[in-house]
């Protein structure tokens, strides 16, 4: 498994997937973990990958060693995950996600935009994004123009919540969603399995700031052959 410009390093890929296995129940509290050069070979990982990827959860608190047993799966109730508010599944369960960037461009906002953010612009970020190496929807992310003038694709990690947080000191903390039926738009590659027009599950999500401003608002569009909608209430 390579990293790529604007991805996350791999052994946070690997965290962030346990990290979805613990949410989603296919790892449980408890549960202790092959040994190390068992899991980094069933992974495809160097030995060394996957001991920064066990340090990574042990410092969440998602990890418990004991010394001359194991490693064993501690579940908590805020994993600390980047992709905390990431609701896409494989049909199949889990799956890591990854973006590929189409666009991005500072625009007027539509007036069809639910309204948002203290700038009449925004910035559209057009993606693919795939789900363990699938490609499972297109996403349009509109953010509020007045938190920098200009986003640069290069720039834009895989996490746009991390970008935010990192480059430009937004945190989203929650965000609503509203699922309908929608249809895929006109400027969708061909990569994505359904055509212009075609219907589809549709998500219009709203997010707010840690200062309780609405910073951004996103439309999804995904292939319910590949993925579906999951959301855990504890």
């Amino acid at each position: 498994m390579r990293s790529s410009r604007g991805s996350l390093p791999v052994y946070l890929q690997i965290a962030e997937t346990l990290v979805r296995d613990v949410t989603a129940g296919r790892l449980i509290d408890g549960e202790k973990l092959p040994p190390e050069r068992e899991m980094a070979a069933t992974l495809g990982i160097a030995v060394g990958t996957l001991r920064k990827t066990l340090a990574e959860l042990h410092a969440r608190g998602l990890l418990e060693r004991i010394q001359g047993s194991g490693n064993y799966i501690r579940a908590v109730t805020d994993p600390k995950s980047v992709y905390a508010m990431f609701r896409l599944e494989l049909v199949t369960g889990g799956g890591f996600p990854t973006a590929e960037i189409l666009s991005v461009s500072r625009e007027v906002k539509p007036a069809e935009l639910p309204a948002f953010g203290a700038s009449k612009e925004g910035h559209r970020i057009r993606r693919i994004r795939r789900i363990a190496g699938k490609v499972a929807a297109i996403e349009e992310i509109w953010l509020d123009g007045s938190y920098i003038e200009k986003v640069s694709a290069e720039d834009l990690s895989e996490s746009l919540y991390l970008y935010y947080r990192t480059r430009l000191g937004l945190w989203i903390a929650k965000a609503e969603d509203h699922i309908a039926l929608g249809h895929v738009p006109d400027w969708t590659p061909d990569v994505f399995g359904k055509k212009p027009g075609a219907p589809v599950p549709y998500i219009l999500r709203i997010s707010y700031s840690h200062e309780g401003a609405t910073a951004e608002v996103s439309h999804t569009w995904y292939d319910p052959d590949i993925a579906h909608y999951v959301n855990r209430l504890k």
